[in-house]
């Protein structure tokens, strides 16, 4: 035992009373906030809890405590108080994903680094939590690296005749050399239900026109730039041209055939992924008196190659025509600024044009910056664009929109005037590009429509915006492809990132972090494994084992254990084992299937979040069935809640009993080897610390005002093993 007798010393909260009784001590308020914190205690008693030491004094294991790394850093009092009575401290939201990952799934390690820093100033050890949970990720980036890929479309009206490519005719199309044959194939395009060209190159095949399909004539307008473009992959390294009838000056150009800014080549290379190949023709690429053109997909570089062609990707476009949907905004694509678009609601300039490179496509593409956060009041920041008509009534209508935000966000569009108002419901926008469309029917007289951006704060890139009631004027645009991952891609991303987050956290606190809460809450309350299709619909939910499985754990304690150190303590943690032994069960079985698999888990957490009913014989059937793992136990995060912000003084000693009972039961049905230690979640019954966990519950050991509670004492207590103040000496000081 740390215990030691320790002449006491009265604490300086017995200098200020707010009243003139001897026998009681007032609490008071919160100053910051206001808050009660509880009824009056005898002051005999107050005066005894004055004199007990710091609490780690009492117990030779690791007593820690569950604090906010920020109030740690900016509150004086309550680091005082975290340094003097404990041995190790737990971040309980800084060291987590979504507080560490930014939207590139960059980590950023400056903040935990100035708090380790500081902890060790004080001798703290700092418990690593937590690695891999289902809360408090960023979510938003997780999601968007599984998101369905979007294939933009063509640039504009797609001037080819793509019809004997979809019907597997090849009507106007010329097989001119079809090496091992040219054919349509169903299924093998880009998206799962798309047809794609398949051209296979022969044995012998060794120049460009061994293998050759050779489109239909293409009118020219003097004067007009045209882009060729289409996505193509093949199943092992192959090598492609495109070359021209005689219509160009150069029917063997070379180009940039990604459309990169790049150098000029004679070929494009094509792999197993899909690329797309763009490019352009200026007007003076043709011949003067040129009317149409043909040209020619030149495969046969290489033999034994096997292409596929995205027929639902294949395009030629003018590029000074006319668009082909009558679109309602005359600037959707902000490539000529954000003229026609105006802020109605919103902080002065919310709305800016935003660069290339933060465009979908193009040359720009509008910004929205909103500061606020007013989920109920979406037209708070206001963006209102002007239709070119005016809508007429009974019409159905499309409006879509390319839009991406920098963080998780939300937005909806209402059209306008107010009067006339058709609301769409609100949707969620992450970090990568989403297609978002809303159908209407027209009321009849509306005059535009607004982007509401009101509801969550942030920076948010709208482009591509089209108001449309299907009305062409001559051929038609290739709509954006959304290209869905394949379970196996899925896997294999979300694997990986699981490998850079552990592997970068456990190498980068490798010489700081000594112990770690590895996987957090993996059961379910009937003790069988979560599977991440629970329902959970926060925005920083993200289940891992969702997409790795059962295993998903196996491979986070394997992580940990070959980036950290072979001696690092690594936990498996959860809650409401007290309450669900079935669940306390389940957990234990889940380390023996881990360990069966090559995982080594060190202990087990069992988190106690408990109240004042809370079943004690069930507590102590929890403690029986830790011990028998076999494992580290630790109790993680201990609080008892009492359900008032204003306790009385019987609800107070109630408390103190149920920490000591805690404490005592942990101590003798936990053999002393598995005893890793207690941390106490939270300080005081500040608001500062509950303002959202437990609010109103008087959880913790010291009140709002960080005056030693009644729960101080029986934690002492429980940790000494015996009623400390018996020890103390010499008549109770009065005012």
């Amino acid at each position: 035992m740390k215990y030691k007798y320790i002449i006491p010393i009265i604490a300086s909260s017995l200098m200020i009373l707010a009243s003139c009784d001897d026998n009681k001590m007032d609490w008071g308020k919160d100053p910051d906030h206001g808050a009660v914190t509880g009824a009056e205690l005898p002051l005999e008693l107050v005066e005894k809890i004055s004199r007990y030491q710091p609490l780690k004094t009492y117990t030779d294991f690791v007593l820690g405590n569950g604090i906010g790394a920020d109030l740690y850093m900016s509150d004086a009092a309550y680091r005082k108080i975290v340094n003097e009575n404990f041995d190790e401290v737990t971040p309980g939201y800084a060291m987590k994903h979504g507080a560490m990952v930014n939207a590139k799934g960059e980590i950023n390690f400056a903040t935990i680094d100035a708090f380790i820093a500081e902890t060790k100033k004080a001798g703290l050890k700092v418990f690593g939590h937590t690695l891999v949970w289902h809360s408090n990720q960023n979510a938003s980036y997780l999601n968007g690296l599984i998101a369905p890929t979007v294939i933009p479309g063509s640039s504009g009206t797609n001037i080819l005749d793509v019809a004997g490519l979809k019907s597997g005719a090849f009507t106007n199309w010329a097989r001119n050399n079809p090496g091992k044959g040219i054919s349509i194939v169903a299924n093998s395009g880009l998206a799962s239900n798309s047809q794609a060209i398949q051209l296979a190159s022969g044995a012998a095949s060794a120049q460009p026109y061994n293998l050759q399909l050779t489109s239909p004539n293409i009118p020219i307008v003097t004067g007009h730039n045209y882009e060729i473009s289409f996505y193509i992959k093949s199943d092992v390294t192959g090598k492609g041209r495109i070359s021209f009838n005689a219509s160009l000056a150069n029917p063997y150009p070379y180009k940039d055939w990604y459309n990169t800014g790049g150098s000029l080549t004679e070929a494009f290379a094509t792999t197993s992924a899909w690329q797309q190949v763009k490019i352009k023709l200026a007007p003076g690429d043709f011949k003067a008196g040129s009317t149409t053109f043909q040209y020619n997909l030149d495969l046969g570089y290489l033999p034994n190659v096997t292409y596929l062609i995205d027929v639902n990707t294949i395009a030629v476009v003018d590029l000074d025509a006319v668009s082909g949907i009558v679109n309602l905004i005359p600037n959707g694509n902000f490539n000529s600024g954000i003229t026609g678009w105006s802020q109605q609601n919103g902080a002065a300039g919310s709305l800016s044009l935003a660069s290339a490179a933060n465009s979908y496509e193009g040359s720009g593409a509008m910004k929205v910056v909103n500061a606020t956060s007013t989920p109920t009041e979406q037209y708070k920041t206001q963006i209102n664009g002007l239709f070119s008509s005016a809508l007429v009534a009974g019409k159905s209508y499309t409006i879509s929109y390319m839009i991406r935000s920098e963080a998780p966000g939300s937005v909806r569009c209402s059209t306008t005037p107010q009067s006339l108002a058709n609301y769409q419901g609100d949707q969620a926008t992450s970090t990568t590009w989403k297609l978002i469309e809303w159908k209407i029917t027209g009321k009849g007289g509306e005059t535009g429509f607004n982007f509401d951006l009101g509801a969550a704060s942030g920076t948010y890139y709208i482009d591509n915006v089209v108001v449309t009631s299907g009305e062409t004027a001559g051929g038609g645009v290739t709509a954006p492809i959304n290209i869905e991952k394949t379970d196996a891609e899925k896997t294999k991303i979300i694997g990986d990132a699981m490998k850079d987050w552990i592997s970068k956290m456990m190498t980068h606190y490798k010489t700081s972090v000594f112990a770690w809460d590895v996987v957090n809450e993996p059961m379910k309350e009937d003790g069988t494994l979560r599977t991440g299709n629970e329902g959970d619909t926060a925005t920083d939910y993200f289940s891992w084992a969702k997409y790795l499985g059962k295993d998903y754990a196996v491979t986070a304690f394997k992580l940990a254990r070959q980036n950290g150190n072979t001696t690092d303590k690594l936990f498996i943690n959860d809650y409401n084992l007290e309450s669900r032994l079935d669940k306390c069960d389940g957990l234990i079985s889940y380390v023996t299937y881990i360990e069966s698999q090559g995982g080594t888990v060190d202990g087990i957490g069992t988190q106690m979040h408990i109240g004042l009913t809370t079943d004690k014989d069930k507590i102590v059937q929890m403690f029986q069935k830790l011990a028998a793992s076999g494992k580290l136990i630790k109790i993680s995060e201990l609080d008892v809640r009492l359900g008032t912000n204003a306790p009385t003084v019987a609800q107070q000693a109630a408390q103190a009993e149920m920490y000591q009972f805690v404490i005592d039961m942990y101590k003798k049905h936990i053999p002393v080897p598995q005893q890793y230690g207690i941390t106490i979640w939270g300080v005081s019954d500040s608001v500062k610390e509950h303002e959202f966990w437990l609010p109103d519950e008087s959880p913790n050991l010291w009140d709002a005002n960080y005056v030693r509670k009644h729960a101080y004492k029986g934690t002492a207590d429980g940790l000494a093993g015996k009623d400390v103040s018996k020890d103390f000496s010499g008549e109770l000081v009065k005012p």
